[in-house]
């Protein structure tokens, strides 16, 4: 049976998370999200660190964590590497959004690798950073839309096409590029391809400047002509109609609960200051009361932490079907509709009731309240995430209910 308190033996890396964001991001917090494009160094140790806990085994889940099905089943209930990583990714996302999405090796490319590549792919794409390149200037949460085709020519697929709004694109060392090897065919056809940076073909465009998560670095790349090797396609390089693009899709199952950790941490910590803020104004929020018969912002306050808490425990039991091989894609959006909704919802009311201090730069407010917002939209936005649960819950396929 699930249980969703924190596992015993996660308390001592959701110690370090907690260290790490309080000590490291948050106090840059503000600093890189005025320089924006500007590589955070404070992270290369960080990172370093990360490396030297997953090489020696000790930091389970420090690293990318992925939902691989053909693993063997387990016997009784298991907390591995998905809940740690959205436990841990929750508490780094107290302390900043951007810098969680900057770390080092920790991309969402990464997840992609650890979910679907095979043995020989893991151990050779090991210790890199990779990005994630799905979206489309045309294409968006349809990624079964892809129009980036990949042509077979003897030992290697060409590449040509355009992605948009690839997250640490310009840092990372290589690039999980989604393609289509017939486009009549549909999302059947669509594989994930590793492709590695200075690759001859592979364009970086232009940087993006954003709105929020400025740590961050976005990009936007060209590939013409790209030559892939066959052996950096991860999955299966034959088109099964039957299957369809299950292989890459199982990404979602695991990089949606980690997006949702994203904004749970981030909502905790608008919560958490806009308490505080209140507090000093002499509102005090008494749990021993209803919200009826306290103040309007007392009761607003408990709506939102009621908000938080359903989102918090929908992500943990993601995370926790992922370890334990349960099908997660159902709950996988679900976490990911309910936090990213919250998470904006929580973030602009908290900058409301501190009024100016919510609004101005003096606070975090103002800018959690930017960055919260793309958390609700990539890996699916919140109306994909609703039709993907509606799909699910009525049986319906991708044809039947668009």
């Amino acid at each position: 049976m699930i249980n969703l308190e924190n596992p015993k033996k996660f308390r001592g890396l959701v110690s370090q998370a907690q260290q790490v964001a309080r000590e490291i991001f948050r106090p840059n917090s503000r600093k890189y999200d005025l320089a924006e494009h500007e590589y955070p160094k404070e992270l290369d140790i960080l990172g370093a660190l990360l490396d030297g806990m997953n090489a020696s085994g000790a930091g389970e889940g420090a690293g990318a964590a992925g939902v691989r099905r053909d693993a063997v089943q387990d016997q009784g209930n298991r907390n591995s590497s998905n809940m740690s990583t959205a436990l841990g990714t929750m508490e780094l996302c107290w302390g900043d959004v951007g810098f969680l999405l900057t770390m080092p090796r920790q991309g969402l490319g990464n997840s992609a690798i650890a979910s679907v590549a095979n043995d020989e792919q893991l151990k050779r794409f090991a210790g890199r950073w990779a990005a994630m390149a799905i979206t489309e200037p045309h294409c968006g949460s349809d990624s079964a839309a892809i129009r980036t085709t990949a042509t077979r020519d003897g030992d290697y697929y060409v590449l040509n096409g355009d992605k948009i709004f690839v997250t640490s694109g310009d840092r990372a060392d290589l690039v999980v590029v989604w393609a289509t090897l017939d486009r009549n065919i549909g999302r059947a056809a669509v594989k994930s391809f590793v492709v590695e940076k200075g690759t001859p073909g592979l364009e970086l465009v232009r940087l993006e400047h954003k709105l929020g998560i400025r740590a961050s670095d976005t990009v936007q790349f060209a590939l013409r002509d790209c030559r892939v090797h066959k052996d950096n396609l991860l999955g299966d390089p034959e088109i099964n109609v039957e299957k369809g693009f299950a292989g890459v899709m199982q990404t979602f199952d695991n990089t949606r609960p980690l997006v949702a950790a994203m904004a749970v941490g981030l909502a905790r910590a608008c919560l958490e200051e806009t308490r505080k803020i209140l507090e000093t104004g002499g509102i005090v929020v008494d749990y021993n009361r209803p919200a009826s018969v306290q103040t309007a912002a007392a009761a607003q306050f408990m709506a939102m932490e009621a908000d938080y808490e359903a989102a918090r425990l929908l992500t943990l039991q993601a995370a926790w079907m992922a370890d334990n091989r349960k099908p997660n894609s159902l709950q996988a959006s679900m976490a990911k509709a309910k936090a990213g909704r919250s998470c904006v919802d929580i973030a602009l009311k908290c900058v409301e009731l501190c009024g100016s201090l919510g609004y101005g730069e003096g606070e975090l407010l103002e800018k959690w309240a930017r960055d919260s917002k793309i958390l609700d939209i990539f890996e699916g936005t919140q109306q994909i995430q609703l039709l993907i649960i509606a799909r699910r819950l009525l049986g319906k396929t991708s044809a039947e209910l668009k």
